[in-house]
């Protein structure tokens, strides 16, 4: 069964970094979801599914799956790039774009 290993970005919810320094191995999705008819509930018999394993480093989550033979991708965080804003840029002589009201 084939599994992605990733570091997880930070939440909509959260203004530090915590929790993005770890390292995530999941498995994909084997057998398809279901719909219960009669309740709406989504279940799937798949259980590899509900597992998700962290490790500190990214060797780290790739040596276990190596051991285990484990078919997996590794997914590389993409930085974000930081754009530094003044407030003082706004009313530079200057200005990149025309001042409008």
């Amino acid at each position: 069964m084939p599994a992605k290993i990733y570091r997880p970005a930070k939440t909509a919810m959260q203004s530090g970094k915590a929790k993005t320094h770890i390292w995530v191995l999941e498995f994909d999705q084997e057998i398809p979801r279901k719909i219960d008819p009669i309740m709406g509930y989504t279940s799937s018999a798949d259980t590899r599914q509900q597992l998700k394993l962290t490790f500190e480093t990214q060797e780290q989550a790739e040596d276990y799956a190596k051991r285990n033979d484990i078919d997996y991708r590794v997914i590389l965080p993409k930085d974000p790039i930081r754009q530094v804003v003044s407030y003082s840029d706004n009313f530079r002589f200057n200005r990149i774009q025309p001042w409008t009201h």
